[in-house]
Parts: C-alpha cells; sequence; structure tokens
C-alpha cells in the first residue's frame, strides 16, 4: 500500500502534462499541416527565415514565392511558418 502511495504523484503528473504540453503541441502541428496543404497561389505568406512574400506558383514540395518586383524564390513547402491575411500573420488557419 504504501509503494501505491509513493508513486501516486507521478501517476498524476502524467495526464497532467499530457493535457498542459503535448495535446496543445499536437493540436497545433496539426493545423499546420492543414494550413501548409491549402497553400494556393495569391497566398501571402512568411517563411521560417523571415522572408515575406506571395505565393506565384505551388507544386508538391516547392513553393514559389515574389519577395519584390521580379525577385522569385523557392523554398520548400515546409518552410512557410504563416499565411498573411490583411497583413497580420495567422498561425496555421
Amino acid at each position: 500500500m504504501d509503494f501505491l502511495g509513493a508513486f501516486f504523484p507521478i501517476l498524476l503528473m502524467i495526464p497532467i502534462l499530457y493535457f498542459l504540453i503535448l495535446r496543445p503541441e499536437q493540436l497545433k502541428r496539426k493545423k499546420h499541416q492543414a494550413m501548409l496543404s491549402n497553400l494556393a497561389k495569391a497566398d501571402e505568406v512568411v517563411t521560417t527565415g523571415g522572408l515575406h512574400g506571395k505565393i506565384v506558383g505551388v507544386d508538391k514540395d516547392l513553393v514559389v514565392l515574389t519577395i519584390a518586383e521580379n525577385v522569385k524564390v523557392e523554398v520548400s513547402r515546409s518552410a512557410i511558418a504563416f499565411k498573411k491575411k490583411a497583413g497580420e500573420l495567422i498561425e496555421g488557419e
């Protein structure tokens, strides 16, 4: 009986850690993946490197951005961090 009493606080911490740390991270990751799969031409995005641009081409793993007039950059789809709407960053919409 004393053995169970010693491990009760540890057993109680497992669900607390799951709901406070692991579950929100899983939801955030799933939301970000959905945003990446729904990228389309004319979407404004921000890359993980901080480049702001407009999508002009979408391939399976590559996205072509215009970051300035007549300047196009190819980035990995996974390098897109945020979508922009009306100048505001939308994380994983």
